[in-house]
């Protein structure tokens, strides 16, 4: 049976890249299990957050944004 780890997920205050869809302002930066980072705006990382989430290793999100996949606070 495998296992599916969540990736990490760290906030900064804010991101200074912009989308590679849209090139709005980067609100999350996806550094995947096999090797690469990816940066989405806000819509396109909540549009594409279930594909994205399996092959992340850590996801770095801007202070305010709420990712689709985020657990809510304990």
């Amino acid at each position: 049976m495998t296992t599916m780890l969540s990736p990490e997920i760290v906030t900064v205050p804010s991101l200074v890249d912009r989308c590679d869809s849209c090139i709005a302002a980067g609100k999350a930066e996806i550094v995947l299990t096999t090797g690469g980072t990816l940066v989405f705006c806000g819509h396109h990382a909540n549009k594409n957050a279930g594909k994205l989430n399996p092959v992340a290793a850590r996801i770095t999100v801007g202070d305010g944004f709420e990712w689709a996949m985020q657990s809510p606070p304990a």
